[in-house]
This record gives structure tokens, sequence and C-alpha cells, in this order.
């Protein structure tokens, strides 16, 4: 079985690929996972601004279940963050090591990358190093 939803199947094919997973289900967790582990670290302005730069069903599963409250996390170093990536459904989580990086990656494939590049840096450099962009300044 196949998860197919037309909003979200071009991203999360390209997840699939990336991570190298074998069904779109387990790339659907995958981006889940990696969207929550990022919305943790921005403020609630910034994930407003944030999820206008996203297609519109990644842009629905982005705020999906957020609590707006919720307190912002500072970024840490990669394997702590991939940690919480494999917390989401942790029975049923089959996300690569790789998960953040394959994510972004793909997630990048259907962004503008320059109004990408602009909020994170408006965020952080450590918001920079999360979607794989260099954090020197240009």
């Amino acid at each position: 079985m196949t998860f197919r939803h037309r909003e979200i199947s071009k991203p999360s094919f390209d997840v699939r690929d990336r991570a190298m997973v074998s069904t779109t289900h387990r790339a659907f967790t995958t981006l889940e996972a990696v969207l929550r582990v990022f919305r943790r670290r921005l403020t609630a302005d910034q994930s407003l601004a944030f999820a206008g730069l996203l297609e519109v069903g990644v842009r629905a599963l982005f705020v999906a279940d957020w609590t707006m409250d919720e307190p912002v996390v500072a970024f840490a170093m990669r394997p702590k963050m991939q940690e919480e990536v494999m917390s989401l459904r942790r029975d049923h989580n089959l996300s690569p090591d790789t998960a953040i990086q394959d994510v972004t990656g793909a997630l990048r494939l259907h962004m503008d990358e320059e109004k990408l590049k602009s909020f994170l840096k408006s965020v952080s450099p450590d918001a920079l190093s999360f979607w794989g962009f260099s954090t020197e300044i240009e």
C-alpha cells in the first residue's frame, strides 16, 4: 500500500528517494517528523512565515497538531535532533540517520531557494545549517 495525497505526493516521493525508504508511508512519517523538529525551534511568528514558503500540502503538515504556545527549543547537535525525528511514532518510524538532510534536500527542490535562505538567515546560523546552507557570512 502506498500513501497518496496529491498535495504532498511529489515532496513525499522525493523524500522517499533521498532517504531510500521503501514506501511513501515511511517517507511521510520522515517528512512529518523533520518538520516537527524544525518547527519546535521557531517562534510562532517564525513558524507562520516559514509555512508561507511551503507548498500547500506540506504547509498543512507543518502546522498540523501544532501547539502555538509550546516553548521554543534551541537547535542542538544533529544526533540529538535525529533522536527527536525518531520519537514520532517511535515503534513505526524507520527514518534513516540522514532524515534531516534527506527531507530538507527534498523540500528545497520545491521551495524558492532565495526566499528560504533569507528567512533562515533571519532566524539563526543554526537554522541555515539545519537546511544545509553554509553559515558563513556572504
